[in-house]
Formats: C-alpha cells, structure tokens, sequence
C-alpha cells in the first residue's frame, strides 16, 4: 500500500514538514501488530508522544497536533509536572535526540465521565514552549467534524503499551494495522456513543499503556488523527474491539479550546 498525498495542516508547522506526512515514511507492509507485534521503522511516525512521570516512566501516548499542543485521553490523568517526550523510538536509549517538553496548561473535556467513563475521553495539553518540528517531530492532521471513514477502512495504532495482556512491555515503539468497526458492530453496553470509535478484532490489539495515543487513518494523501486510544476489553483480546474517542466528534471543542489558549 502507497501513501501519495497532501492536505493543508490543522496548525502551523513550519514550511518543511505538513501535518500527517512523515518525513521518514513508515513501514506498513506487513501490518504488524503491537500484542505479540514487531517494531515500527524508527521515527516513521513522527506525532506521536510518549508521556512520563518525572522520574522517566512512560504511561501514555499522545499526538502531536502542533508545536504548541499535544492530544492525549482524559483518563491518562496527566500532572502538571509530568513530561511531554518527543522524537523518541527506543524508551531504553539514553542517546535518542528527544524533546522532554515541560507541560504548560491542561484542558479535559467538560462532558467527560458524563454519562459513561469513557465518554468524550480527550485531553489537550499545551505544551510549556513550542516543539521543534523536524525529520523526527511534526504533527499529525486532524479529522474534522464533516469527515467520514467507514467501516473497514485500514488505520494505524502506534505505542509503547504492553504487547500482551501479561505485562510485556516494549521499550521500542510498536504499530498495528487495525479496521475502523461500525458502532453497531462494537456493541458492549453504553460504553460505545457517538464520540467513540471502534477499531481491531482483526487479531490484533492495543493495550495497557497505549493509552491516548493515536489510531490515524489515510486522508486524500496524509495520515490523519481520526480516534484517540481509550479502551481495550479483556486481557487485551485480539479478537475484540478496542474503543477510541472519535475525533471526527470532538474536532469542535478541540478548536474552541486552542482559539480560546
């Protein structure tokens, strides 16, 4: 599969690197998975975030959307002094030229936790000074709120969560191709609304510590952030859905919020 596109980016990233288009083009062949999976090509996916306690642990993901801010899960429970990491492939390498980004203010969805726990699960941080876009750091494009990906479209997970429901933990960072699911199709209780998006039961799964990170799907030419990882069932069940917020239905409060900050 061959990805040739351009779309302008949802924020200003500079004149070399567009949102969605990784200077380091990744590695899609063989679909691998993140449970039980294989490594993404170093730096092919150049938005995404690892962010870590003070001390250094990774806990979550999340997407670079522009130099100034970064899209997590509301559930990732981000602290202002936790650290924002960019750039990074290998979580073990103590010679990564990474970005430890300082977080500058936070901003959860007012709806979230109402009327299901996972409902409306976003977080916007805005970081303490801007990132340096680069051939390892740029943005991702965001989804907007007319845009449509059906059922069955191929998209791409990518973290450094477990890759087995057993605690397995990789410290380079993983990538699974997983099918959008219609919400019909994800039915398990009131969970599922209309700010999520299924994604998976393909044997293939995200899992603990992929938290927030980003579920990106093709767009006329670019990679495009369209759900943000929120919950796997199980023991990390490859054969069961995993459930992301819809992008597509947040884009709005996303906008609001960066134009207010």
């Amino acid at each position: 599969m061959v990805f040739l596109w351009i779309l302008s980016c949802f924020a200003f990233v500079g004149a070399t690197y567009g949102c969605g288009t990784p200077a380091i083009p990744p590695d899609i062949s063989g679909y691998s998975d993140i449970v039980n999976g294989e490594e993404a090509k170093p730096h092919s996916w150049p938005w995404q975030v690892s962010l870590q306690k003070s001390y250094g642990s990774h806990y979550c993901g999340g997407s670079l959307i522009n130099q100034n801010w970064v899209v997590t899960a509301a559930h990732c429970s981000v602290g202002e002094s936790d650290h924002v990491v960019l750039g990074a492939h290998d979580l073990s390498s103590s010679t990564e030229d990474v970005q430890v980004m300082s977080v500058g203010k936070l901003f959860t969805h007012p709806d979230y936790n109402s009327p299901t726990l996972f409902n409306n699960d976003i977080l916007l941080i805005k970081l303490a000074s801007p990132a340096q876009i680069n051939r390892r750091v740029s943005p991702v494009c965001v989804a907007e709120t007319r845009d449509n990906f059906p059922a069955g479209t191929m998209c791409m997970a990518t973290g450094w969560g477990q890759t087995s429901g057993n605690g397995n933990t990789p410290n380079r960072l993983q990538q699974a191709a997983l099918p959008l699911l219609s919400n019909k199709n994800c039915s398990v209780g009131d969970i599922v609304t209309p700010e999520t998006i299924c994604a998976g039961a393909n044997g293939r799964s995200i899992c603990f510590g992929d938290s927030g990170g980003p579920l990106v799907c093709p767009k006329g030419g670019t990679w495009t952030l369209v759900g943000i990882s929120s919950w796997v069932l199980g023991k990390c069940d490859t054969m069961l859905p995993n459930g992301y917020a819809r992008v597509t239905a947040l884009r709005a409060w996303i906008d609001q919020t960066i134009a207010a900050n």
